[in-house]
Order: structure tokens, then C-alpha cells, then sequence
């Protein structure tokens, strides 16, 4: 091993300890595992100068997960590359089913070396921020739900139920809920805790969303957020959260690459002059799929834009405005020409969430143009 040798370094990372292997560069170049160390920034430096003093160049990469991007940011910093992999973009052999730490590392260092590894997008700290705090929002709003789900579980249990025709959790409903009877002082309590419960997450969730309009104005991607809630069923959340999970769309060279970024592509098994499409490939971040396939269902409605909206639209540039109300009559007659076609809804609003991607990377690459000229 030469001094202005190259070579290739994988960590697999743990909340302790991170298991290290290294490849020379080559073919035949030697592969070695290092060991495990303490997973801290201290052990980290010291390991990393110690292998740039033996090596010329030297390629870092760990597998995306929960301890986060911070040993990238450190790697990067002390002038090395490093690449965050997609863990589920990682090859895998079928019959392989011994997993430790020193196997994961030993193989990924293989897979770095040969340039099979698809590395994700890593956000500067400020994003990632903003990306934590819609996350926090989005688990707020699971809470809610499921503390709904078990008030509604709780007045089954009662033999009482509201009527099937009319929405719940509204105004109307929850003074439906206030006024029921219940016989035990036990089952009185639990329904009041209940209630206590619901109204804390509710409280949580406008707490957060109000923290979220502060944040956004500083963000660098705050033109953007703008601009996309000109489109229909965007708001601030729904846009911020879409743009804290993707990024600058600037990265996707078509609304296609966004599209399949997004898993909203029709998944195919195709054998010689037999082509088969299946269910969308769910790949890619299923938070920013899961937020865009929710606005679609605005789309079922004419092409208008009601009183609340308008100020949103006029706060966007003439450009993005077109963009907007083009994508109101391209996904409403694309939504009502599926349904005659006799297609399920949850297949429509899918398919219109998929053209939804493309019109958003076009928003987004207007609001760009304009920044551009603008300068």
C-alpha cells in the first residue's frame, strides 16, 4: 500500500460504535476490515487523518438511516468525498442471510469501489431544520388521528355513534360528542381525558404549523413555497413540507426523473415482446408521495379560484399564475376522462398526482427563471 495509493471506505454506522472496511483501488485491490470505533466526531477525525496520510485519495460512503448526516458533513468538511447511500437501492444477493457489522461494511466498501451504490440527496443544516419541523407537524397530525380513532372506538363501545351522513370532527359533531350521557363515572373520565388528549394534539399542530409560516420567509427556498401555493390543494404546509422532503427541484432535469424520484411511475415486468405494467413503484420518499397524492382531490372540482385562494395566486409571478390555471383545467378533465373511463377514484387521483409533479417541477423552474432575470 503506497502513499499515492486510492482507495474506498464504508462505515457502518450505529448509535456507539461504527464498523470501518477499506478497499485498495482496483479490481484485485485488497480488501480489509478496520474494526468498529466510538461513533464520535473526536474518533471519527483522528481515524479519517490517519487514512489520508496513507492514501492520495480517499472515498467515504455509509448507508442513509438514523444517525443522520452528520458524519457526512464532517467527512466533507476535512476535504474528502463522501456519499449518503439510498439503503434500499443497495444490491443485495437473495440467498444472503447472515447480517453483522463487519459483512454490511466489507460489502459495502465492495459496492462503493465498483460504483453500485446510489447516493441520496444530503440537505445543508438549515433545510434539514425545516424538514424536522414539518415532520414533527406530520407526526402531530398522526397523533390526532389516532386519538380520534380511538374516541370513535371508545363511543362504539357505548352503542352510540354519529349519523353516517353527516362529516365528523366538525363543529357540529363535537358538540354531538358533549352532550352524550354516560352512565359510570369511570367511562366519564376516560372520555374526558380523551377529549383532553385531542384538544392537546390540535393545540400541537397550530403550534407547529404557526412555526412553520415564522421559518419559512428565511428559507432558501422560500420563492418556491410562494409559488407553489398558487396551485390548487397547495397551502403553506403542504408546499413546505413537499419542498423540505425533495429539495431544490432544479436537480431533476424533467418532470419525469421527478416523477419517478417520487415512486408515482407505473412499475413494469417486461420479458421479450411481452410487456406487463403494474401498481405505482412507491420508491423514493414516500412522505413528499403521500402530501402530493393528497392535493389531487381538489382537482374533482371546475377550474376556480375561490376568494381565500386569490390573494395566494396573485403573491406568485405572472408565469407561475399561468402554470397554476393551466394545471386546474389539464387535471380536472384528466381526473373526470379516468372516471368515465371507469376507473376507481384512488387510481384517478393517482395518476392526476403524477401530472400534479410534473406542473410543481415546472413552477419551480419558472420561479428560478424569474430569480434569474431578476438579478
Amino acid at each position: 500500500m503506497g502513499e499515492h495509493s486510492e482507495a474506498f471506505v464504508a462505515f457502518d454506522t450505529a448509535k456507539l460504535r461504527n464498523a470501518v472496511a477499506i478497499a485498495d483501488a482496483g479490481r484485485e485491490g485488497e480488501i480489509r476490515y478496520l474494526g468498529e470505533f466510538e461513533n464520535s466526531g473526536a474518533t471519527t477525525a483522528k481515524l479519517v487523518r490517519k487514512l489520508a496520510a496513507k492514501h492520495r485519495r480517499l472515498t467515504f460512503c455509509y448507508e442513509a438511516g438514523p444517525t443522520g448526516y452528520g458524519l457526512y458533513r464532517q467527512i466533507t468538511s476535512l476535504g474528502h468525498e463522501c456519499i449518503v447511500v439510498a439503503p434500499s437501492l443497495i444490491p443485495k444477493k437473495p440467498g444472503d442471510r447472515v447480517k453483522t457489522n463487519r459483512r454490511d461494511a466489507l460489502s459495502l466498501v465492495k459496492l462503493l469501489r465498483a460504483g453500485e451504490l446510489t447516493a441520496v440527496w444530503v440537505p445543508d443544516q438549515h433545510h434539514e431544520a425545516i424538514r424536522d419541523l414539518t415532520r414533527a407537524r406530520g407526526a402531530a397530525v398522526f397523533d390526532l388521528r389516532r386519538k380520534r380513532q380511538q374516541m370513535s372506538a371508545f363511543m362504539l363501545r357505548q352503542g352510540l355513534h354519529y349519523s353516517e351522513k353527516r362529516r365528523t370532527w366538525t363543529k357540529a359533531h363535537l358538540n354531538w360528542l358533549m352532550s352524550q350521557k354516560l352512565v359510570h363515572a369511570e367511562q366519564r373520565l376516560v372520555f374526558e381525558e380523551t377529549m383532553l388528549a385531542m384538544r392537546q394534539a390540535q393545540e400541537r399542530i397550530e403550534r407547529l404549523e404557526q412555526a412553520i409560516a415564522v421559518a419559512v420567509p428565511d428559507w432558501s427556498l422560500a420563492e418556491v413555497v410562494t409559488a407553489l401555493m398558487a396551485m390548487r390543494g397547495m397551502d403553506l404546509v403542504s408546499a413546505t413540507t413537499f419542498l423540505a422532503e425533495i429539495g431544490d427541484l432544479s436537480r431533476f432535469a424533467t418532470p419525469r426523473q421527478l416523477m419517478a424520484y417520487l415512486g408515482l411511475v407505473p412499475s413494469e415486468e417486461s420479458t421479450g415482446d411481452k410487456i406487463v405494467r403494474g401498481a405505482i413503484t412507491k420508491t423514493g420518499n414516500g412522505r413528499a408521495r403521500r402530501m402530493l397524492v393528497e392535493c389531487p382531490w381538489s382537482y374533482q372540482h371546475p377550474p376556480r379560484v375561490s376568494r381565500d385562494k386569490q390573494p395566494k395566486v396573485d403573491a406568485a409571478p405572472q408565469l407561475v399564475r399561468d402554470i397554476a390555471w393551466k394545471a386546474q383545467y389539464r387535471l380536472h378533465h384528466r381526473y373526470r376522462a379516468l372516471l368515465r373511463r371507469g376507473k376507481l377514484k384512488s387510481i384517478a387521483i393517482t395518476a392526476v398526482a403524477r401530472e400534479l409533479a410534473g406542473f410543481i417541477w415546472a413552477v419551480a423552474r419558472a420561479t428560478n427563471n424569474v430569480r434569474a432575470v431578476d438579478k
